[in-house]
């Protein structure tokens, strides 16, 4: 199948929902998304942001202003507290917060008429450790994109080709996803890493994490951005801002930066536990 077959299947399946809510976090996936429900079903399509700690203040805007840009209809859930399952940090934390998450936006979709949740994942996230996939499926969530069989790189290209200023964006994942499991994340170590990673992106790095390790910091960068790093003045300044922002030490990662590395920890047989599921 082309990709101009796999989009047109993607907004056939849009139009056979009455009306829908795409749960929107800014990134590239859930961007693309509304841009095809809007074409879909126009003002039959909404979407909806849960602004909680794990969200930077830089996403929000970004979901904000592209929102704006295509003309969907925009609402948030305010949730600012970290439910102590989700605290926990436990090896299931992404399902037991999707499912916070996701009961919340569904409660906010009624509230404004939309019939069917949505959310922006893919076929690639198929093949990682994916437990939040479980309470999508629970919740009964539609997942639009998985459906058609669009990949990243696909949805990349979409999004490039319809002008969207995601389509290049670095992956991202929630901030929560930046402390090993079974450290317990609360409020100071969310903000020491945003504020962290603000830092670093105004220096000019694109694609990086800052992995918390206690008082640690973890800096995995793109392999290609590496280079940034070696000159004793960029040294210097990256460890006085970080240490500025309440790490103690702050290290970092020659391999450079792998997606979902802090799962190294988990056993091989407990990967993806949706893979052998149907598809939501």
């Amino acid at each position: 199948m082309t990709l101009t077959e796999k989009y047109s299947a993607l907004l056939a399946l849009l139009r056979e929902q009455e009306s829908v809510a795409v749960a929107f976090s800014g990134g590239v996936d859930s961007s693309f998304l509304c841009y095809a429900a809007f074409e879909a079903l126009g003002s039959k399509a909404l979407a909806i942001t849960v602004v909680s700690p794990m969200l930077p203040q830089s996403e929000l805007v970004s979901a904000q202003t592209l929102a704006a840009q295509i003309g969907l209809a925009h609402y948030l859930v305010t949730s600012p507290e970290i439910e102590d399952e989700v605290a926990l940090n436990t090896k299931n934390r992404c399902y037991h917060c999707k499912k916070l998450e996701f009961s919340d936006i569904q409660k906010e979709a009624v509230r404004h008429g939309a019939k069917v949740v949505l959310d922006g994942s893919n076929l690639d996230d198929l093949e990682d450790f994916r437990p939040g996939l479980k309470a999508l499926k629970e919740l009964q969530i539609l997942s639009p994109l998985r459906v058609a069989g669009l990949r990243k790189a696909e949805i990349r290209e979409l999004s490039h080709r319809f002008g969207l200023p995601t389509w290049n964006k670095p992956a991202f994942a929630c901030l929560a996803s930046r402390i090993p499991y079974g450290e317990r994340i609360d409020l100071p170590k969310l903000t020491r890493i945003e504020k962290s990673e603000d830092w670093l992106r105004n220096f000019g790095f694109k694609q990086f994490r800052v992995r918390s390790h206690g008082d640690l910091a973890r800096i995995e960068v793109a392999p290609n951005e590496r280079a940034l790093f070696f000159s004793e003045q960029a040294l210097s300044s990256i460890s006085l801002a970080l240490k500025s922002f309440g790490f103690l030490f702050v290290t970092f990662d020659l391999e450079g930066y792998v997606m979902g590395s802090l799962n190294r920890t988990l056993e091989q047989n407990t990967l993806n536990p949706g893979v052998s599921e149907s598809l939501v």
